[in-house]
């Protein structure tokens, strides 16, 4: 059964269900959803904790065992299953059906997947996990662009924050639609807010004494070229716990930009008009930044990195293998004139 994510918290106060499916392509969102079911399981005394992560090489048979045994250590228990790819294959659907036919005890299931997409949805594994009646199904939609100021402000005020309209708009132009950003900046002006409000000299005096190895920082070092420097602000970021999901969404949105220019100075389009068409138009401060850049490298060039930047996605998802940081260096590194092979 479908339940709307506004009547998540209320519904948890109850008895919990069986089997919870939280569904979709917005990270903060659906981890902000999976913790609120997590902690409603530890409050009603689900003190043990299993998590399966499924991927290509992943025995459905473990998810069917586990939930077929008695716990060692607690009455009560929760299973997670992560399916980054949202495809169980013949295998998972078969243990997927298998577990909803008959749930385990005393046992709640957590399912965290991507959006099911429209042929899913028709699969027998996708019709019972929308609409049994022992499953509650959680589908997270993106925040669209109109929606952002009234998302940011509504985190303001469960910040305990109140901010002006420009504020939020300001905000809102920062993080372009990028939830996990929208978080971090809003945890940043926690700290320089004064008696709880934010106005447009707070919001700008945090991106000006934004922490030391900012991701605004890292795109403006490798677009200049700073190979070295560059590194150091990665590094930095990943020491100060940034979502590489934040890094990625960073570095694409510049390099998606890229291309475009590249493919409109291509076609005879001035590259100041190109720069003024672009949404959201290169600000004059940084047009000279982005023009160094594109003297690097062509649009096919600039596509390319899109390509990995995709593959990237991947790996931060679990669909692919390697190493999320030596990638993230690497197209860095890329962006900044400097093919590094990095540990090779």
């Amino acid at each position: 059964m479908k339940l709307n994510p506004a009547q998540l918290a209320k519904h948890l106060h109850g008895a919990l269900a069986p089997v919870y499916v939280v569904s979709g392509d917005e990270h903060l969102l659906c981890q902000e959803a999976a913790d609120t079911v997590r902690n409603a399981t530890r409050q009603q005394g689900f003190s043990e904790r299993e998590v399966f992560n499924a991927d290509a090489s992943f025995d459905w048979n473990t998810l069917l065992q586990a939930s077929a045994s008695l716990s060692l250590f607690a009455d009560k228990r929760l299973l997670e299953l992560r399916l980054p790819s949202g495809k169980p294959g013949d295998k998972g659907a078969a243990a997927l059906l298998q577990y909803l036919a008959r749930p385990a005890q005393d046992t709640v299931l957590l399912i965290s997947l991507p959006r099911l997409d429209a042929s899913a949805q028709k699969t027998k594994w996708g019709k019972a996990l929308i609409g049994d009646a022992q499953v509650q199904f959680i589908q997270l939609w993106p925040i669209e662009v109109a929606q952002l100021p009234s998302w940011i402000r509504q985190r303001l005020a469960q910040a305990g924050l109140t901010a002006s309209t420009a504020a939020v708009e300001l905000i809102a132009a920062r993080v372009e639609g990028n939830l996990l950003a929208a978080a971090q900046e809003i945890e940043k002006l926690k700290l320089l807010a004064t008696a709880g409000k934010i106005d447009v000299d707070t919001v700008q005096a945090a991106v000006a004494d934004s922490a030391r190895f900012d991701v605004f920082g890292l795109i403006d070092a490798a677009l200049n070229g700073e190979a070295a420097h560059t590194l150091r602000m990665l590094e930095g970021l990943r020491g100060e716990g940034v979502e590489t999901a934040v890094i990625l969404w960073a570095l694409a949105r510049e390099v998606r930009l890229l291309a475009s220019l590249a493919q409109q100075c291509r076609s005879g389009v001035p590259l100041d008009k190109a720069f003024s068409q672009a949404r959201p138009p290169v600000w004059d401060k940084r047009r000279p930044l982005v023009s160094k850049a594109l003297q690097r490298r062509n649009g096919a060039g600039w596509n390319q990195l899109l390509l990995d930047a995709q593959h990237i996605d991947a790996q931060i998802k679990g669909q692919a293998a390697g190493d999320v940081w030596i990638a993230l260096s690497r197209l860095s590194l890329m962006i900044a004139g400097q093919p590094l092979a990095l540990g090779e």
